[in-house]
């Protein structure tokens, strides 16, 4: 698509700046074999340049019913998706949302946005809602796993975004295991620089993605308010989302999540009083703040 629309592992190869894929040696100010990419910041900043035209495209994935006999309808994603799309767009995000999408279709848009000009963009955000279980994600149709979608974002296959964020947030289960928590009480016992114009960066750099719970455990959502992780991650958003960087609000979000949230299911005692914690997997290369844009 043109536009957004509401749519042995371990060698020491210290020396690979220097070679190409075959061992060949070639000049350092050359990139032999490879694709240049638009350097969007300079080499050594602490932070990712914010400063674009535009903030990005967001893509919210929102999956409440399912071809799939097994899987229930998902109420309460609904305001997720509602409440989520509404805190980007005050982010400056540019964003699309998607529903109930079929695998294919999903794919379809994954790869129109990975094949635009992202140039004058600050980063690219992904949110899937749906049902997951052991490392898979369900679309309306079938099970896929993130990576079928990561894939087209690597910086070989979207030049125009290597080098920026790209944002992945997952509110979906990952396996069935519940967490009981446990009680906390207060103990009252006392008791050096060589800088060139160019470099090169691994294509899987400067991704994050953000789960809404750890592998292998339940993910609790609230059929009238939403989700436990999508409500924290839109206050923390709201709230500080201008004020601190993005691991700072992520490292609130999982308190809020932990502290703040537990099941009510007194009727069915084996889900009553459980507990969440978020997890983030985090390949980000330096500091991202969404900064107020100047219109």
């Amino acid at each position: 698509m043109s536009e957004v629309k509401n749519g042995n592992c371990d060698n020491d190869n210290s020396n690979s700046e220097t070679t190409d894929a075959f061992g060949s040696n070639y000049p350092n100010n050359r990139a032999y074999g490879r694709i240049i990419g638009k350097m969007p910041t300079s080499r050594f900043a602490s932070e990712y340049n914010m400063n674009h035209a535009k903030r990005g495209i967001a893509l919210i994935f929102n999956h409440e019913h399912f071809d799939i006999a097994s899987l229930k309808s998902r109420m309460g994603t609904n305001v997720d998706s509602e409440n989520l799309s509404n805190t980007l767009r005050n982010l400056h995000f540019d964003v699309a949302i998607f529903k109930d999408c079929k695998y294919n279709d999903i794919i379809a848009e994954i790869s129109s946005v990975a094949k635009m000009d992202h140039t004058d963009y600050d980063c690219l955000l992904i949110t899937i809602l749906s049902h997951g279980e052991n490392g898979f994600l369900y679309s309306r149709d079938t099970h896929y796993k993130l990576e079928n979608i990561t894939q087209y974002f690597t910086a070989d296959r979207c030049p125009t975004l290597a080098g920026k964020p790209k944002l992945f947030f997952i509110q979906a289960c990952q396996g069935d295991k519940l967490d009981g928590g446990i009680v906390m009480r207060q103990n009252t016992t006392e008791t050096d620089s060589n800088a060139t114009h160019s470099y090169s960066i691994p294509v899987h750099a400067d991704f994050l993605i953000a789960y809404s719970t750890i592998p292998g455990f339940y993910s609790w959502r609230n059929t009238t308010k939403g989700s436990w992780f999508m409500q924290s991650l839109c206050a923390e958003l709201d709230e500080n989302g201008k004020k601190y960087d993005l691991l700072t609000l992520l490292t609130f979000v999982s308190q809020k999540v932990a502290y703040d949230f537990e099941s009510n299911t007194p009727d069915t005692p084996t889900m009553h009083q459980q507990k969440q914690i978020p997890c983030t997997t985090t390949m980000l290369t330096r500091i991202l703040r969404f900064n107020d844009k100047m219109f």
